[in-house]
């Protein structure tokens, strides 16, 4: 709400409803004589309304041929004011025949509020407003507030306005379902944030010097003491659960919201979750959430010690029978106060090594917290700050040394290990990834059609190091060769191939010769193993040959022999990472790319040559015109 700079209000109905004089009456706090058909675009300045936000009125014409016009006003509004006249019933028939429908139709979905004009001329024998619109209101849920009103004599006129504002400022629509007259799932998940963040002795309530807290940092006052009582004695009246003797718990909290939303205070809600800081769609505000740090395409982010403390904490506490392990139950729970548990769904869900039992284990858990940290870093920092890191942001994430320094260092300090796993389709790809993280071999399988992660740790003499293993399938390969920076920051490839398959191995042979020419092209060369996966198939002779031909051209190590079905893996992941950890070595050269850089160190000699015979030469002269000049003095 604080980056708006107005809102715009559209007011819409039939001929002759009232709605210029509306219009006229709210700008000008008096009824117009003779109202012009339709007005020019009216502004009501910021100190208007309470919340200091301007509004723009704008009034349509009603002729048919000025439809397209009315419905282009439509789809720029913020809100539209739908009008009737009380003195007319054909008008109100006319809202759901016509109006409404229309406006159900449009590309954007804007709050409707309803205005019923010319109250002061309508019948006393008329229907009350709540018996006739609340049928409608049921039937089309965003309409927010009817309200009926007199331009002639005033009366309530400036607040369908307020309605049309605050509908803007402070929608429904994003907190409370109408239809079952509850919270909505994401609004409930920010306010138990929010009173998890409130709740400072985490005993599960909110004390009356705690809840006196929480009213101090949303609306600058302290609470009275009576009121206090009285706020306890609401809940306690209708939902006895809500109050204990400590204070109000959790359950209370919610029903005091829900009550506010139901009693018209929404603003209420809305300005708890603001200064807390949500925006409309209830995520943290971009501001509270970006990664601190830009990083150029070959630097990578991890998580920083000060976070996998953190996260290891967090462990802990949802481990609650301490058995090194935390299953789905308690994975939803930790996420009960993000918007939404991101592990649910891909990439995330199942990347990460589990217990026989189907749970994660420490390793697991942050393996999946170290693979969104490398890929999403935005969305890694916003999940640990909704699960209560903290605020100081900028400490959860580090980005990594660029790979370019590390190819002149000669090793990397790099934690997290990013594979790329290429391939031809049925090579073993999703085998590999599968016992990475310890899943055991099956027949039963399913072609892999986007990209899939697997995330494990490993130990080394180093220390551990985090392995993500990115697989992308063989139509994939193209469209990511395609990007100069695409390879940039990744640590290794891996090409595997079926070793019984004389064209599989002739499709990872082009696929590596394309990361080969892609690195040499672009600058990022990249650390490569050839896989020879399905040894317990037997291995084609030819594919064989010209497999450790072109390792032996292009200088990179002999194939890997693998067979995960037998659980021979040769070490490949420890190789994996001992080449992410050596990025000068392993590098392929293609027949091109050897002779430029044959070309380029020729260069580059024959320059330093020349350099040196100037020296020389100029030397020699210098010498000569001061030998001339001893001489001849």
């Amino acid at each position: 709400m604080a980056d708006r700079a107005g809102v715009r209000v559209v007011v819409v109905g039939d001929r002759g409803v009232g709605k210029s004089s509306l219009i006229a009456a709210v700008a000008t706090e008096s009824f117009p004589e003779r109202a012009p058909p339709v007005l020019p675009p009216t502004h009501l300045p910021a100190d208007f309304f309470p919340d200091r936000i301007p509004v723009t009125v704008i009034d349509t014409p009603s002729s048919l041929e000025s439809r397209s016009k009315v419905f282009d006003e439509l789809n720029r509004a913020d809100v539209v004011v739908l009008t009737y006249a009380c003195d007319e019933p054909a008008s109100l028939d006319r809202l759901e025949s016509y109006w409404l429908p229309e406006i159900h139709q449009l590309e954007k979905k804007v709050p409707l509020i309803v205005a019923g004009c010319k109250l002061d001329l309508r019948d006393e024998d008329e229907m009350s407003l709540e018996a006739v619109m609340s049928p409608v209101m049921q039937r089309f849920r965003r309409i927010e507030t009817c309200i009926e009103c007199s331009a002639a004599t005033q009366v309530q006129v400036p607040e369908v306005f307020f309605y049309a504002q605050k509908a803007v400022l402070h929608p429904t629509a994003p907190l409370y379902n109408q239809e079952t007259l509850s919270l909505k799932p994401r609004c409930m998940r920010a306010l138990k944030r929010i009173f998890t963040l409130c709740d400072q002795d985490g005993d599960g309530v909110l004390s009356d010097a705690e809840l006196n807290n929480f009213q101090i940092k949303c609306f600058d006052a302290p609470l009275q003491p009576a009121e206090i009582v009285g706020v306890k004695r609401v809940v306690h009246d209708k939902l006895p659960e809500g109050i204990n003797d400590r204070g109000l718990t959790l359950i209370g909290f919610l029903f005091l919201h829900t009550l506010f939303i139901e009693k018209g205070r929404i603003e209420t809600t809305w300005t708890v979750l603001r200064k807390f800081g949500y925006n409309d769609d209830l995520d943290l505000r971009g501001n509270l959430i970006q990664v601190p740090i830009r990083h150029a395409a070959d630097q990578s982010v991890e998580l920083t010690r000060s976070a996998v403390d953190f996260l290891t904490g967090v462990f802990r506490t949802f481990d609650k029978n301490y058995d090194g392990a935390v299953g789905d139950e308690e994975i939803e729970e930790l996420f009960s106060t993000a918007p939404e548990s991101v592990w649910n769904r891909s990439p995330y869900k199942d990347a990460a090594e589990k217990t026989m039992s189907g749970e994660l284990s420490l390793n697991g858990f942050l393996s999946e917290w170290a693979l969104m940290a490398r890929i999403d870093p935005p969305c890694a920092l916003a999940n640990m700050i909704y699960i209560g890191y903290g605020d100081h942001s900028a400490s959860a994430l580090h980005v990594t040394r660029r790979k370019s320094i590390d190819v002149k260092k000669r090793q990397t300090d790099r934690t997290c290990i990013h594979c790329l796993v290429l391939g031809p389709k049925g090579a073993g790809k999703s085998a590999l990834l599968d016992s990475s993280i310890g899943r055991p071999f099956t027949t039963k399988r399913t072609s892999t059609t986007g990209e899939r992660y697997a995330v494990n740790a490993f130990e080394k003499l180093a220390g551990s190091k985090t392995l993500i293993l990115q697989e992308i399938p063989e139509a994939g390969v193209e469209k990511i060769l395609s990007d100069k920076n695409s390879l940039a920051a990744y640590d290794v490839v891996l090409v595997v191939y079926d070793s019984s398959d004389e064209l599989s191995w002739k499709k990872s042979k082009e696929i590596l010769t394309e990361v080969a020419r892609h690195g040499e092209e672009t600058g990022y060369g990249i650390p490569c193993l050839l896989v020879a996966a399905k040894v317990d198939l037997g291995s084609d002779p030819m594919a064989d040959q010209d497999a450790a031909r072109v390792c032996q051209m292009m200088k990179i190590e002999a194939p890997i022999s693998i067979s995960v079905k037998k659980q021979t893996l040769n070490s490949l992941f420890t190789r994996v990472i001992g080449a992410a950890e050596h990025p000068h070595l392993r590098i392929p050269e293609t027949e091109i790319g050897r002779s430029r850089k044959e070309y380029r160190q020729l260069v580059k000699r024959s320059l330093a040559v020349a350099f040196v015979g100037a020296i020389v030469v100029g030397g020699m002269a210098a010498y000569r015109t001061y030998a001339a000049r001893k001489n001849s003095a």
